[in-house]
């Protein structure tokens, strides 16, 4: 288990951590009127990070199978040539969420009135992490960044497992201590609450965008290793 794996799973987490799910409902709920229920808020974090944790077992299981199962196909020049194209991709795209066009506001406003809408009953408060999570289920690609960082680790499944949990705690501690600072410091809390909501409506479209480019330069770069590109490049 090297300290460059640890590094790498712990930045993917952080900025899972800034997810709708993860960070935009923590906030919304925090600002909700009324006293804080430190219990509440705890269950949902602790639903949407068990959720992922399920999720990702699942992907990680599957996933290594189904890499066993297709051998060394992966690893072939048309199918690097097409991960090239998609991570060239997704860098293209994230232009379009420059925040400038107010990409995602929409979906963020409307996620706003339903968690300050809505009941706030733990039952209530699960159902909305599953949904959130589900919504994110499409675009979760630091975590599928992650996951791929654990299958080609050459870890044991303890190991693995263990981490994954690492990585789902990560991913909701920035939302735990808002909760504590809250908690403790409500006075001086609130307004740095209310300018990060601002923040979030905002900054929507424009942080979608770093996660699309953050993951098809990554994607793009590994392909172009493989396919020996840099080498190339570099013998003219």
């Amino acid at each position: 288990m090297s300290l460059a794996l640890l590094l790498s799973l712990a930045g993917l987490a952080l900025i899972d951590s800034t997810s709708i799910g993860t960070l935009f409902i923590p906030v919304w709920l925090l600002l909700a009127p009324g006293p804080v229920s430190v219990r509440r808020v705890l269950t949902y974090l602790g639903t949407i990070a068990g959720f992922y944790f399920v999720v990702g077992l699942l992907l990680y299981f599957g996933g290594s199978g189904l890499a066993e199962l297709l051998g060394g196909a992966l690893d072939n020049r048309p199918v690097l040539w097409g991960q090239l194209a998609l991570g060239i991709g997704l860098f293209v795209l994230s232009f379009r969420y420059d925040g400038k066009r107010g990409a995602g506001t929409g979906r963020v406003l409307r996620w706003r009135d339903r968690v300050t809408a809505g009941d706030s009953s733990p039952r209530w408060l699960v159902g909305l992490a599953v949904f959130a999570a589900l919504a994110e289920v499409a675009t979760m690609l630091p975590y599928l960044g992650a996951l791929g960082l654990l299958t080609t680790s050459g870890l044991g499944v303890p190991n693995v497992i263990a981490l994954l949990a690492g990585y789902c705690l990560v991913m909701v501690l920035p939302a735990v201590l808002l909760l504590g600072a809250r908690v403790a410091w409500p006075r001086r809390v609130e307004p740095v609450l209310a300018r990060l909501n601002g923040w979030i409506v905002r900054s929507s479209g424009s942080m979608l965008g770093w996660v699309l480019g953050i993951a098809g330069f990554l994607i793009a770069r590994d392909a172009a290793v493989r396919l020996g590109l840099f080498e190339m490049l570099a013998n003219r």
